[in-house]
C-alpha cells in the first residue's frame, strides 16, 4: 500500500520541470541528425480564426482590471459549453463556474485553497505518478504530504484511488486525477469514475478532475467527473479545462473550473487575492472557440492521421500502444535500456528531442518510479515532420 512521502522526498516534487532536465542530460552534445523537438506539448495545428477575429472585435476592455471570476458572459459560455457536451441538466454560471489564466494556474491554486479549507490532521493529497507537474508543485506549496499513486501497464495506467488504504483516505484533502491521462492518454468508464467520485464523497476530500485533454479522443467522447455526478449535485467534484488542446491556443492562457459551488467560491476568493485575471478580450476569443466545433473535429481528424502513421511506421514494436486519447505516445522502451538512455541515444543518432518518462514521476517509498521505462514523444508538428520523425524512430527500435 502506497504511504506519504517524507517531507525530504516531497520536496524533489518541486525540482526541475521535466524540460530542464532533458536540457541538462543533452546539454553539450550535438544531434545525430537535424533537430526535431517532440519533448513539449504544445499544438502546432492552426488556431481557430473565430478566435483571433473576437479578439480584434473589441480591444477597449485592456483599459480596466478584469473580474477574477471572469464575465458573466464567459462564465455562461462556458457552462452552455459543458452542459452541450456532457449532457449536464444544469451548470450555473455564478456559482459554479471560474475563469483561469489557463488550467494550470487553477490546479496549482486548488491545492492551496483545498489545504486552506480543510481541518484535516496529518493532511495528505493523492498524486497519480507519473504526474502533471503542476500538480505536485500545488501540493507542496499547500504543506500537504503526497501519497504517490503509480499509474502502470498493470492497472491501464489510471491510479487506484478507491484502493488506497482507508486510514490514508480518512486524511485526504485532495486527489489528482486526469481522464484523458498524461503521458498514456487513457480514457476512465464513466462507472470508474463515479466509483471515485464516490469515493472522494465518502471519505470527504475534493477529487480534481483534469480534463484538458477531453476533446483529442480517437472515438467515443469521454466521460467527464460532472457527468457521473447525479443531477445538480457537484459536491467534492471540480473539473479543469482549457483551449490550450481543444482549440490550439496555448499562448490565450485561458481556461476554467467547475463544479461544487463552496469549493469555486473559496477557489474565486483565493484567486481574487494572487490569482493572475484573463484579460476580457481573451475571453471574448473563448467565447467564440467555445461556440465553434468544426476546427475541433478538424484537431481531431489530425492526429487521428498521426496515430495511423504511428500504427504503420512502429505499430509492430512490442511497447508500442495507441493512446485513447491526447496527443502522445508513451513509449515503451525498457527492453532497450529505459527511457533516459534511449532518450539520449535517440538525440545522438536521430536528432529527437523527448521526454524520458522517468522525468514524470518519482520513486516512491518502494525506490520505483513507474516511468522508468518510458519516454514521452508529442505528435504535435504537421503530417510530413511527424512521418520523418517517426520513421527515424523506427530504425532506433529495430
Amino acid at each position: 500500500m502506497p504511504e506519504p512521502l517524507s517531507k525530504e522526498m516531497a520536496r524533489s516534487l518541486i525540482g526541475d520541470s521535466p524540460f530542464q532536465r532533458l536540457a541538462a542530460l543533452l546539454e553539450g552534445i550535438p544531434s545525430g541528425m537535424t533537430p526535431i523537438n517532440l519533448s513539449l506539448g504544445e499544438p502546432h495545428h492552426r488556431y481557430p480564426e473565430v478566435a483571433a477575429r473576437a479578439i480584434a472585435a473589441d480591444l477597449d476592455p485592456l483599459g480596466a482590471y478584469p473580474a477574477a471570476a471572469g464575465t458573466p458572459a464567459f462564465r455562461q459560455a462556458i457552462a452552455n459549453w459543458a452542459c452541450r457536451r456532457f449532457e449536464l441538466g444544469h451548470l450555473d454560471p455564478q456559482t459554479e463556474i471560474t475563469a483561469l489564466c489557463g488550467s494550470r494556474e487553477g490546479l496549482f491554486l486548488a491545492a492551496v485553497t483545498a489545504a486552506l479549507e480543510s481541518g484535516k490532521k496529518d493532511p495528505v493529497a493523492l498524486l497519480p505518478n507519473p504526474f502533471y507537474q503542476s500538480y505536485g508543485a500545488g501540493i507542496v506549496a499547500a504543506g500537504l504530504s503526497p501519497v504517490l499513486l503509480d499509474a502502470h501497464a498493470g492497472n491501464n495506467h489510471l491510479p487506484d484511488i478507491e484502493n488506497v488504504a482507508p486510514d490514508i483516505l480518512e486524511r485526504t484533502v485532495l486527489a489528482f486525477f486526469a481522464s484523458p491521462s498524461n503521458p498514456a492518454g487513457t480514457v476512465a468508464s464513466a462507472e470508474r469514475l463515479r466509483s471515485i467520485v464516490d469515493t472522494a464523497r465518502r471519505h470527504d476530500f475534493y477529487l480534481f478532475a483534469d480534463e484538458c485533454y477531453s476533446e483529442l479522443y480517437q472515438s467515443a467522447p469521454p466521460a467527464g467527473a460532472l457527468s457521473v455526478s447525479e443531477e445538480g449535485n457537484f459536491s467534492k467534484v471540480c473539473v479543469f479545462n482549457s483551449l490550450s488542446k481543444r482549440s490550439n491556443l496555448p499562448g490565450l492562457r485561458c481556461g476554467f473550473a467547475a463544479g461544487d459551488p463552496a469549493f469555486i467560491k473559496a477557489l474565486i476568493r483565493m484567486r481574487n487575492l494572487c490569482g493572475p485575471q484573463v484579460p476580457v478580450p481573451l475571453q471574448n476569443a473563448a467565447i467564440a472557440a467555445y461556440g465553434d466545433e468544426v476546427h475541433v473535429a478538424e484537431n481531431r481528424r489530425l492526429y487521428a492521421a498521426k496515430f495511423d502513421l504511428a500504427d504503420e511506421i512502429i505499430g509492430t514494436w512490442p511497447g508500442y500502444r495507441r493512446p485513447e486519447a491526447g496527443f502522445f505516445l508513451w513509449l515503451d522502451v525498457g527492453a532497450l535500456g529505459g527511457g533516459e538512455s534511449f532518450a539520449l541515444r535517440a538525440w545522438q543518432e536521430a536528432g529527437l528531442r523527448f521526454i524520458p518518462g522517468a522525468y514524470l514521476g518519482r520513486r516512491g517509498s518502494d525506490g520505483v518510479n513507474p516511468g522508468d521505462d518510458y519516454v514521452r514523444i508529442a505528435l504535435v508538428d504537421d503530417l510530413d515532420l511527424t512521418e520523418t520523425a517517426l520513421a527515424r524512430l523506427a530504425r532506433l527500435l529495430n
